[in-house]
């Protein structure tokens, strides 16, 4: 469409070539989207900005870093990306391609799972409990909520009169305890609000923290050599396509 942008005069913004997609949510082939979705774009930037210049950002997530290299070299090669709101769980599929992208080289990298619970409690729960040992748990939790609601009186005594937030508090606290107790390691990043503002705070800290474990993993965390090689060879069975007819 470059050429007919041009010719029509669009306003056009420019991908930039040495940023690999996993890591442009904060260049224009991210935030255009998002400005196109309602999302309030200088927050976002804001929140990456003062993430950046936090002096907390070099003890937190290098610490988070840290902590992944070592479960990673005891034998906890799968961290569950996990959070109680679902809304949460596409931002996961992100921090997924981050991190399965950036670290699994040369036999290397912890390979990323979402989760989003209470959902996923019912399916994998059990196994989280008491399966085999491989895994670490990152949970994101937010302190406050924009939006709740009452449960009603005929809920019953155990649930009626309380919040749907309360009792995912409660949840958030009787998961966490109870892998504590069965010796689950867990990293718990807890976030004021889920707003713009954080999300683009989360946005950094995520990006630079998984440079800096790749690095630390001993792989480049910028290039993707394995995707390069299927997209080659799923290229030549289409060339052989075109032969064939």
């Amino acid at each position: 469409l470059r050429k007919e942008t041009i010719e029509q005069g669009y306003t056009s913004f420019a991908a930039p070539t040495n940023v690999g997609g996993r890591f442009s949510v904060l260049t224009s082939v991210g935030l255009f989207p998002l400005a196109v979705a309602g999302v309030d774009i200088k927050a976002l930037l804001a929140g990456a900005e003062a993430m950046a210049v936090d002096p907390t950002w070099d003890q937190d997530a290098l610490l988070y870093a840290i902590s992944r290299v070592c479960f990673h070299d005891a034998g906890k090669k799968i961290e569950a990306l996990e959070s109680f709101d679902p809304s949460m769980e596409t931002f996961g599929q992100w921090l997924k391609q981050l991190f399965g992208e950036s670290e699994g080289k040369e036999g290397k990298g912890i390979y990323p799972t979402v989760l989003s619970f209470t959902r996923d409690l019912h399916s994998v729960g059990q196994y989280l409990q008491e399966g085999t040992q491989t895994f670490f748990e990152t949970m994101i939790l937010f302190e406050t909520v924009e939006r709740d609601l009452v449960i009603p009186a005929s809920a019953g005594m155990d649930f009626g009169g309380f919040t749907v937030s309360q009792m995912n508090q409660c949840l958030e606290k009787g998961v966490i305890t109870a892998h504590a107790k069965a010796g689950i390691p867990m990293i718990i990043i807890t976030v004021p609000k889920k707003d713009a503002y954080n999300l683009g705070r989360l946005l950094y800290f995520f990006e630079l923290s998984c440079g800096v474990s790749a690095t630390l993993l001993g792989v480049n965390p910028f290039d993707q050599p394995g995707v390069e090689r299927y997209k080659q060879e799923a290229i030549e069975e289409i060339r052989k396509l075109r032969v064939g007819k």
